[in-house]
């Protein structure tokens, strides 16, 4: 079904413009960008003093300019602002981006026709993805570079990867017969104030971090299995005495997980410890405190997709044109920052559980890195290391963006939000947690293995179903071999929605 923009849009809509589904302008939308934009072109015509419009920018308002340098003012507004630096963004957060630009523009408020803003969604649908270097963004006013590397092809300007190549922007438009565009009054400001760059990448780490709670759900479980853990600190009694929304989610998660497990049944009866370590007994504590402040975040990026960050703003039914600071990305950085602390605590207790399998004097009776043989063998040792680093880097990449500013523009934009480094913190710290869960999940598969032959009892049907996908991309370890491509595969699974996918087809959808 194709996505209507200019009206609410959800997580599923930008994900679904992600993965290629058609976007289209709402017949209402339009007409309310057409309204929009008579107004701008009346202020223009009058004379009238309108920021960005008849003066210059940032330090340069008090510039007033004559009419018909409005346009070329617009132009020059792309080249000059199109700046930013380092790898490009990727495919998918490019698609976000046009995306949740071409939405801003098409609530109304920023005076620019409605030709631009389809001009932005005929990119999206042709795949014509602007190359948008991810460095150089302050968050105020919003995600200048990279926005104006986003909008310089609409102008037959900069560059884009089209059909599997990079190219220049003019070649590919050319190629679908596509005219580049002549800005008009406001349209230059409109296509670079504003928070889509910080709010793309942000979303789709949110999505990704949402997977991975139920994925270190799991892999919990099944190391709390196959280490003879006890499942009775999830009992629900529990929880109900801390009801953190979180937490009780991550609880009933490994209750569902550990359901009818032989193998903690047949321990069950025996001395056991009073309590299991930290990262055993308090999975559902702190999986729970990502999931809680994931919830708080997502609120702020759905607000914010639903949002008007440009500036000046275009008040219609008042014919009016006012200037505002909606751009500032503060509430969008320190949802982001917080979201990225809270999942290093993820990737923290995973490489605890991880160590403690490796560990026979915390493995409950396992061989040494799960290996037969060990000291000949090797067995997991140094995935463990990695992990290590893994959580290490988190660690320095969880230093709040948020908490920094340095002024620009001569001091008229003394504050600033950072964040588009708060995103990009997220991203990487999503994408190393994920790799620590696989290596807890590819290490946890091994030992219920060793304990299932131990014991003589299969596990649970949730852990079952995990240690299964694993085994279906990489054997057991009896000797050892290569460890890269076991990794690697572990990492796809984790990554790809593979083993959440089949833990899921077992025992139905996790909370």
């Amino acid at each position: 079904m194709p996505v209507t923009i200019g009206e609410t849009l959800t997580f599923q809509d930008v994900l679904a413009a992600v993965h290629g589904e058609e976007v289209r302008l709402s017949p209402a939308a339009r007409a309310r960008v057409e309204t929009a934009h008579a107004v701008v072109e009346r202020k223009v015509a009058g004379g009238e003093t309108v920021y960005g419009v008849t003066t210059g920018f940032g330090s340069l308002a008090n510039v007033r300019l004559q009419p018909e340098e409005a346009e070329a003012l617009q132009l020059g507004l792309l080249r000059s602002h199109a700046v930013a630096v380092g790898p490009p963004l990727s495919e998918y957060e490019t698609r976000a981006m046009l995306l949740l630009r071409a939405h801003v523009l098409a609530l109304g408020h920023s005076g620019v026709r409605p030709e631009l803003v389809e001009r932005l969604i005929d990119l999206l649908n042709h795949s014509v993805l602007p190359i948008v270097p991810e460095q150089g963004s302050l968050g105020a006013s919003g995600d200048l570079a990279p926005l104006a590397h986003l909008a310089l092809p609409l102008v037959g300007e900069g560059e884009v990867s089209f059909q599997g190549d990079r190219m220049p922007a003019k070649l590919a438009l050319d190629s679908l017969g596509l005219r580049p565009m002549e800005l008009q009054a406001k349209e230059g400001l409109a296509l670079i104030n504003g928070t889509q760059g910080m709010l793309a990448v942000g979303i789709l780490a949110a999505e990704r971090i949402g997977a991975l709670a139920k994925v270190a759900d799991v892999t919990a479980a099944m190391t709390v299995e196959a280490i003879l853990a006890t499942d009775a600190a999830f009992d629900e009694r529990i929880m109900a005495l801390r009801p953190h929304p979180g937490q009780a989610a991550s609880a009933s998660n490994l209750r569902r997980l550990l359901e009818r497990s032989e193998i903690v049944a047949s321990h069950r009866a025996s001395p056991h410890l009073v309590q299991d370590a930290y990262s055993l007994r308090c999975a559902p504590q702190v999986h729970g405190a990502l999931r809680d402040v994931l919830a708080f975040a997502r609120g702020v990026l759905e607000i914010e997709m639903g949002s008007v960050s440009d500036n000046p703003l275009v008040f219609p039914d008042d014919d009016e044109v006012r200037s505002g600071g909606n751009f500032h990305g503060q509430p969008v950085s320190v949802a982001l920052d917080a979201l990225a602390v809270a999942t290093v605590g993820l990737a923290s207790i995973s490489e605890r559980r991880l160590y403690r399998l490796l560990d026979p004097a915390t493995n409950n009776g396992l061989p040494a890195f799960l290996v037969e043989r060990s000291g000949r063998n090797s067995g997991f040792m140094i995935v463990q290391y990695t992990a290590a680093s893994l959580v290490s880097e988190c660690k320095t990449l969880a230093h709040p963006a948020a908490v920094d500013s340095i002024p620009s523009s001569a001091g008229q934009e003394d504050h600033v939000s950072m964040g588009m480094i708060a995103a990009r913190r997220a991203r990487g710290i999503v994408d190393n947690a994920e790799r620590v869960v696989a290596l807890e999940a590819l290490a946890a598969a091994q030992a219920l293995d060793l304990r299932e032959r131990a014991v003589g009892a299969p596990p649970a049907a949730g852990t079952a179903s995990a240690r299964a996908a694993i085994r279906s991309v990489v054997p057991t370890l009896d000797d050892d071999r290569p460890l890269k491509a076991d990794v690697d595969a572990a990492i796809e699974l984790v990554v790809s929605g593979g083993l959440l996918a089949a833990v899921e087809e077992a025992i139905g959808p996790l909370s």
